[in-house]
């Protein structure tokens, strides 16, 4: 079983957005770990705050198919396929770490790079998996976050009526 952890966030009917996308992913992987979930400001253009949390489980399935499944998700929680990337969305969902996965396509590139450059992911990554190792950096996910500079990212947490208990 490969470790996965993900991202999600919504900044369009966030806690709605967040609740349906997350009993979908438990319904797929029953052994879903969440994260607190955390307000934060829009990265790269103006727009009403984000929602985002980090979502860990395992699966025995490739890749392909949890990306696959994850767009899925995000079709249903009304987000169109082909979105405009620096907009408001109702739900986005990335893989940060498929295990120790490391490879860059047209599509993806593992592990995530924004999870080293944003706190909205790499701090609710290190509430449920402090202990995993970064397959590129060499230190844990804790450490890193450790090391993190936070100012200027202000982080709220806020209370999500989830279909599992948080990590």
């Amino acid at each position: 079983m490969i470790p996965v952890y993900v991202a999600a966030g919504s900044n369009i009917d966030a806690a709605r957005n967040l609740a349906r996308a997350a009993a979908e992913i438990v319904h797929t992987w029953p052994d879903s770990v969440f994260s607190r979930a955390y307000t934060n400001k829009a990265v790269g253009f103006e727009g009403p705050d984000f929602i985002n949390l980090v979502v860990g489980f395992h699966t025995a399935h490739p890749l392909d198919f949890v990306i696959a499944r994850l767009r899925s998700i995000e079709t249903h929680c009304g987000r169109p396929r082909y979105a405009p990337k620096w907009a408001s969305r109702t739900m986005d969902l990335d893989v940060l770490l498929f295990g120790d996965r490391v490879e860059k396509t047209t599509d993806y590139t593992l592990p995530r790079p924004d999870l080293l450059k944003r706190p909205y992911m790499l701090g609710p990554l290190a509430e449920i998996a402090p202990q995993v190792k970064h397959p590129t950096e060499g230190r844990t996910i804790g450490e890193l976050w450790a090391a993190f500079d936070r100012d200027g990212h202000e982080m709220m947490p806020v209370p999500l009526d989830l279909p599992v208990k948080s990590g």
